[in-house]
């Protein structure tokens, strides 16, 4: 996590210059009052308060800071209100009951959002003893988690979207023919097959099969 020191909003200086400048493509740059400079702190920072003045805005945990001609909006997460407005901010905190809070009143729009910000946080705030160290193993977990998560209708309409290649692969033949009759099995086989095919106990219920036809 980045430490919120001057070097830090100097390069929010010179990300904010060149966004502007990409904006303007090669017109006249946007004004500078179309633009708003935020930083983001989770707790406080004493370093950068001793070299600048942080000015107290109307909000708890709100501060203006100028730097050089700009001011630059800083919002300290562990001091901001606990309200359900602040959720969002809440969300990026390092203190758990404040996640938690932010969690509670966030207005969900998607259920994955919060599948997927659930995982970012064993990996980057929980630390999670058992977290994935790099991306690829991050994101094959993710997808574990997601398949297990499945409903059975859910599963089903997956596995419907697979053609039979890919749902069989990988099985057996014994796992292949797993719950189907005698009768199924032996479907579209010559009778040397199907007789060749047959264990003991199935020649017996193929034999019971014959005589209920018969």
């Amino acid at each position: 996590m980045k430490r919120l020191d001057p070097w830090a909003l100097d390069e929010l200086m010179g990300h904010y210059v060149n966004y502007r400048k990409l904006l303007s493509r090669g017109a006249p740059l946007p004004p500078e009052t179309d633009f708003q400079l935020y930083a983001v702190a989770t707790r406080f920072p004493q370093g950068l308060a001793a070299q600048v003045p942080l000015i107290p805005t109307a909000w708890p945990g709100v501060f203006d800071v100028i730097w050089g001609t700009h001011p630059v909006r800083l919002i300290v997460l562990s001091a901001i209100d606990r309200h359900p407005r602040n959720a969002a901010w809440e969300l990026f905190s390092v203190q758990q009951d404040r996640i938690r809070h932010g969690a509670q009143h966030y207005p969900w729009r998607h259920t994955g959002a919060r599948e997927l910000l659930q995982q970012l946080y064993l990996v980057y705030v929980l630390e999670e003893p058992s977290m994935a160290y790099t991306m690829d193993e991050f994101i094959r977990e993710a997808h574990q988690d997601l398949l297990q998560g499945l409903t059975p209708e859910e599963r089903q309409a997956f596995l419907a979207r697979l053609d039979p290649d890919e749902r069989l692969r990988g099985l057996g033949p014994e796992e292949r023919l797993r719950g189907l009759g005698p009768e199924e099995r032996l479907r579209g086989l010559g009778p040397e097959e199907r007789l060749r095919g047959l264990g003991p106990d199935e020649l017996q219920q193929l034999k019971d099969y014959l005589k209920r036809l018969n």
